[in-house]
Order: C-alpha cells, then sequence, then structure tokens
C-alpha cells in the first residue's frame, strides 16, 4: 500500500481494482477502461492526516469504463483495503449523456481497422496509394455540433489520412487532402468517407527532419562536447513521493490525464514550514485550428480531457532529454483492458546552473560579491500525435516558480491547388504547402495556499499619475490592489497599459514587516481568444475566453471544460462553477492561468519545429522579510589557469 494519501496507484493497486470490479460483475466483456486513477482524498482529509488531527483517509480508485455495445458510460469506486480481501467496489453508476476521453488503444486499433476496409483501400487507390504500409490513419473526436446529426448518439471520430515518402519518412509530411474516414469507434466501423469538393494535387515537399533524409544534409561539426557533471552527488532527496531540495520540499503524482501532479508545495523559511501550493497541474490543453476549410474545420483538440497526457508521456533518454545528474521516476498507467504498463523513466529529476543569482561590485573598494543561481527541475514530454510537449515545473533558491511549455513536432500542412493563392488562414511553408494558424490553450491550476488556506487575490495595476502639487514633474508610478471579491469577478485579464500582475495574499499572518505575506503570478504568454462567443468551439470551453479564472476550492472542480468534454457541446466547467457567485476574499481560492502559443505558422517551423518556449511566474510578494538567498554560499570559481578562486 502506498505511504500518503495523495501516491499515485500503483500497479498492484490497478490490479486490484479491476480484480474488485470483475469479482463484483461489473467487467462484461464489451466494456472498457477510459481510465483508472487515484480518487484523491477531500483536500480536508489529507490535511487533517498531515497535521496528525487524523488518520490516514481511506485508499480509493475511480474507474470510467463505457460499453462498446450500447455506448453507456459507467464511474466505479473502489475502496483498497488493507489487503486484496477488504477490497470492495463501494459504486457502480451510470453517466448518461456523456462520452469519455478516447484512448491509446483506440487510435491505434483504428488505423489498424481501417486499413483492412475495402472501401477505404479503394479510397487511397483512387489517389494513386497502394502501399498501405506508407500510410497513416490519424482518428480525432468531434465537438457534437460538428458531428453528422445520425451518428451523434455514438463514439465517433474521423481521421486524418498521411503519407509518409518512404518507410522510415516522417509521417506527417505528405497530407492526402480532402479526404476524411467517419468512424464508429466501439465497433471501428467505417461509417462514411468525406470528401472534398476540390482536392489540390499532392505537393512535392521536402517534409524530412532525419539526417540520412534530408537531400544535401550535412551535420555541423564544430560542436564540442559539453559534459554536466556533479562528483559529489545531487543535493535534492527522494523519500518516496516527496521531493526535497535546498529550503523546498514536494510531492509528486502522476495519472492518464493530467501527467505529473506537484502536491503540498512547502519552503522551509529558517525551520518554519511554510504552505505555498497544496495542488499544481495542468487541468486542460485546447488547441482550436483557426481555419473552415474542408480539411480543418474540425479539427480541435483538447489534449488533456479527450486524450490524457500522462497517456502520451513518452519515456525521457539521458543526454537526449535530460542533461547533468539525473533521478527518474517510473509511471504506472492502464490500457483499456485495466492491464498496468509502465512508462520507464516518465519523469525527470535534476539540477541546473542558472548563471548569476545575485550581485554587486562595490565601486569604491572594489570588493564583489556574486552568487550563482541553481534551479531544481521536473520534467516530462508528452507525444500528442503530430506535437511534442515538454513541460518543465523550476524551483529556485529565491523562493521562485516557474513553469515553462516548449512545444516542438511537426505542424499540420495542406497542399493548395496549381495557382491558388495562399489561404490567409495561414503560411505558406513550401512548395504549395500551407500551415493553418492555431492556438494553444494551456490551463494551469493552481491551488495556492500562501500560508494557509484562507488567501484573497488581488489584481495589481500600475498607473502613471498625473502631473500635479504632489507631482509636479510626473514621474510618480503607483499601483492599486483591487481584490477579486466574487466569482461574479471571475475572469480576469491581463492589460499592457497597466502591467497587470495578481497576487494571492493571506490577510490573517502579516510578515515582519507588518503587510500580507503574498506570491504573485507573473502573467506571461497570454493572448485574446479571437473567437466569436457564439462559435461551437467556444460554447465548449469558455475557460479560454480570459487569462485567469479565480474560483473558490471544492473537491470536484478539476476539469475547466468539464470532466467528459469529448464530444461535447456546451461547457461543464468553469461556467457552471462560477454560477453560483461565491465569495472569494479571504477563503480557499484556486487559480486557472489560461496562457500559451498564439501560433501564426512559419516556414522556419517546418519541417520539424523547433521549439516554441512560453512560461509564467510565480514569485514571493512579501512572503519573505528580505531576499531569501542571503544565505546561498559562494562556489568556487574557475579562473582558468587551475586557479579557484571564490565567487566573493
Amino acid at each position: 500500500m502506498a505511504i500518503h494519501p495523495l501516491d499515485a496507484l500503483s500497479e498492484q493497486e490497478f490490479r486490484r481494482t479491476t480484480a474488485a470490479l470483475r469479482a463484483a460483475d461489473h467487467l462484461a466483456p464489451t466494456r472498457r477502461f477510459a481510465s483508472i486513477t487515484l480518487d484523491e482524498p477531500a483536500k480536508a482529509d489529507v490535511l487533517a492526516f498531515t497535521r496528525g488531527e487524523a488518520g490516514r483517509p481511506a485508499r480509493r480508485s475511480l474507474s470510467v469504463l463505457w460499453d462498446r455495445a450500447d455506448n453507456a458510460t459507467y464511474e466505479a469506486l473502489v475502496e483498497l483495503g488493507e489487503d486484496e480481501t477488504a477490497d470492495r467496489v463501494l459504486s457502480f453508476t451510470a453517466v448518461p449523456g456523456v462520452t469519455p476521453n478516447f484512448t491509446p488503444d483506440e487510435w491505434h486499433e483504428c488505423e489498424v481497422a481501417l486499413k483492412k476496409d475495402p472501401r477505404v483501400v479503394a479510397a487511397l487507390a483512387e489517389r494513386g496509394i497502394t502501399d498501405l504500409d506508407l500510410v497513416l490513419i490519424d482518428v480525432w473526436t468531434y465537438g457534437k455540433a460538428l458531428m453528422p446529426e445520425q451518428w451523434r448518439d455514438k463514439r465517433l471520430g474521423w481521421a486524418d489520412v498521411w503519407l509518409r515518402s518512404s518507410p522510415t519518412g516522417n509521417p506527417y509530411a505528405n497530407p492526402v487532402s480532402g479526404l476524411k474516414f467517419i468512424v464508429d469507434m466501439n465497433t471501428m466501423e467505417l461509417l462514411d468517407i468525406d470528401r472534398a469538393d476540390v482536392v489540390a494535387a499532392p505537393a512535392p515537399v521536402m517534409g524530412e527532419y532525419e539526417p540520412d533524409l534530408v537531400p544535401g544534409q550535412t551535420l555541423r561539426d564544430d560542436i564540442k562536447p559539453l559534459h554536466i557533471t556533479q562528483p559529489d552527488g545531487v543535493s535534492f532527496e527522494i523519500d518516496g513521493s516527496e521531493i526535497r531540495w535546498q529550503n523546498w520540499s514536494f510531492r509528486i503524482g502522476f495519472n492518464y490525464r493530467e501527467g505529473p501532479v506537484l502536491y503540498q508545495v512547502a519552503y522551509d523559511d529558517h525551520g518554519r514550514r511554510r504552505e505555498v501550493a497544496y495542488r499544481m497541474s495542468f487541468a486542460e490543453m485546447i488547441v482550436p485550428y483557426r481555419d473552415s476549410s474542408f480539411d480543418h474545420y474540425r479539427r480541435t483538440a483538447y489534449d488533456v480531457g479527450e486524450w490524457g497526457l500522462g497517456y502520451m508521456t513518452t519515456s525521457l533518454t539521458l543526454g537526449c532529454d535530460c542533461l547533468g545528474e539525473i533521478r527518474y521516476l517510473d509511471a504506472v498507467l492502464t490500457d483499456s483492458t485495466g492491464e498496468p504498463f509502465t512508462i520507464a523513466n516518465a519523469v525527470c529529476l535534476h539540477e541546473e546552473d542558472n548563471a548569476v543569482l545575485w550581485k554587486h561590485v562595490d565601486s569604491i573598494n572594489g570588493r564583489t560579491e556574486v552568487r550563482r543561481a541553481r534551479r531544481f527541475v521536473v520534467s516530462i514530454h508528452a507525444t500528442v500525435a503530430n506535437y511534442e510537449y515538454l513541460v518543465y515545473w523550476r524551483f529556485y533558491q529565491d523562493g521562485n516558480i516557474e513553469c515553462e511549455v516548449r512545444a516542438t513536432g511537426i505542424m499540420v500542412t495542406t497542399p493548395i491547388p496549381e495557382g491558388a493563392p495562399v489561404p490567409a488562414t495561414g503560411t505558406l511553408v513550401d512548395h504549395r504547402t500551407y500551415a493553418p494558424f492555431h492556438q494553444h490553450f494551456l490551463v494551469a491550476r493552481m491551488d495556492l495556499d500562501v500560508d494557509g488556506q484562507d488567501n484573497t487575490v488581488l489584481e495589481i495595476d500600475s498607473h502613471a499619475e498625473p502631473v500635479g502639487p504632489d507631482n509636479p514633474y510626473g514621474l510618480a508610478l503607483t499601483t492599486t490592489a483591487t481584490p477579486i471579491a466574487s466569482e461574479a469577478q471571475s475572469g480576469r485579464d491581463w492589460k499592457y497599459e497597466t502591467q497587470r500582475a495578481w497576487k494571492v495574499v493571506n490577510p490573517n499572518k502579516p510578515n515582519g514587516l507588518g503587510t500580507a505575506p503574498g506570491y504573485k503570478l507573473v502573467p506571461t504568454a497570454t493572448f485574446p481568444v479571437m473567437m466569436d462567443p457564439a462559435a461551437p468551439q467556444y460554447l465548449r470551453a469558455p475557460v479560454m475566453g480570459h487569462n485567469l479564472w479565480v474560483t473558490r476550492h471544492h473537491d470536484d472542480e478539476k476539469w475547466p471544460a468539464g470532466t467528459y468534454p469529448t464530444q461535447s457541446d456546451i461547457d461543464a466547467g468553469i461556467s457552471d462553477w462560477i454560477a453560483d457567485d461565491e465569495p472569494l476574499e479571504n477563503t480557499d481560492v484556486v487559480l486557472w492561468y489560461v496562457f500559451g502559443i498564439h501560433h501564426i505558422t512559419r516556414p522556419e517551423d517546418w519541417p520539424v519545429m523547433p521549439v516554441d518556449t512560453v512560461s509564467f511566474w510565480l514569485k514571493p510578494f512579501g512572503f519573505f522579510d528580505r531576499n531569501p538567498a542571503l544565505d546561498v554560499p559562494p562556489q568556487p570559481g574557475s579562473g582558468g589557469h587551475g586557479e579557484a578562486p571564490s565567487c566573493h
């Protein structure tokens, strides 16, 4: 059994879950698992356990199943006892009117099934494609408003078709434009072949990125080895799921939907453990393609809710994905039959040098004090069909937390008919080929508990004061702090004119200067949704419509586009939560930060993207009485002549 209530389910616990459901006769042959995950105990119960005020909360798993025979959805709650003889099914409940996430198993099964269908073979042969080993069939989910009316009661997929130029060539180099397969994902039956009225002939592109496939490619020969070593070992400790580094401590969980989850983030302030956050993760990732053409109008991905960031996490390789003295964590998940599998090296843990932390040279006497910065990094890489997302949570010695996401991989492209103009909704990236514009909305869920649960969120705006008696030179710059008082004010936007930021403060525990300790969300990588509020994709996920949302904490509010966004048509998340307009001051609040990439495609992104990097910061603001990194010791420098002077 797990040591801590927030530990991810183990392989044994996955097997015990399926065994309990099978013993209770809930696993009919036609039923499949969309997911099995930890049913997280109530926050209040975990905190009581942490403080020693209560025993360990009951250990439970939550399974979502669907029946391929009638498309019904079920949620199953299993209590995991001290051993398997004490396991019991607490509930097995039908959830009407929803569609669970698609699974990696189905993605692969769909391609296999369609390639065996004579109608698919014939449709491809019409395009001159006869070697099916070179074909990639890539299934996507539908939004309900875009589903053909006659099939809206089905678990419905639509599939792109791509063609490799060679057996090892880029699978996304050559789109088979104007051809979509509509599939019943329960039976893997081809329901229809959707064809465009006008089809562009394949374009002659250079879509390869592997060196031996790129014509005339030679690799640079002027890069010398770069070695990062820690001869005395790492400075962090791993104790089960708990990580301790410098003054930081936190726990790492992992599940199929969010991937890594950071729990109970705290800072040791000279022997005093101070809470910063209870839970931080990615709650949704929405990628609408901003092109209404035949090839793209259906193309909006909910990568967290429809597929699962954890399911798509890949194994990391030393020296390639992570560099230095690395410690890895494996992740255990299950397939759609409930069988566990392990993603080896799913999470990378390591330290990095980060240039100068602080420095000053006394210009009078020449005395210098300088400290090198070091940060601790938790990272994963997820392959989401053609895209890769590299996620980094970074902790710094001065109390900062940074979340960075890097997007790379391969853009979706489309051929243009000979002589036709480049569509206004994309960029020409190769001969007669364009890449459509799109947006990546990432939603970070941050349950911050700054020195405790009772917090207030302040919106901070800077203002230039007008010239007057108190400001004769027009230099005065002031700030205003406006509380976000209730959920009616929940949706907030960054404002360039006032350099807006948001600060989470604890009004009940003043710091040594008599002000409220806080953490400031420094907003970056924000952009407007630029979508009609009546658009089907906006109605599914109005969380895209603001840069920040603030809600009152509830244990069951985790998914801002709804628990079941697959085949949704209206929002069942953030809109519902704020409808009761709960008060937000001096209470337990959750921040939903919406950021990401406004991807105006460019030729340099083809045929494989250099990483596009976005991030945001949580910075202490009055959380400490002074620079908390004054105690970082100087490090030996290198004079380059066998000398190692100290950096001060």
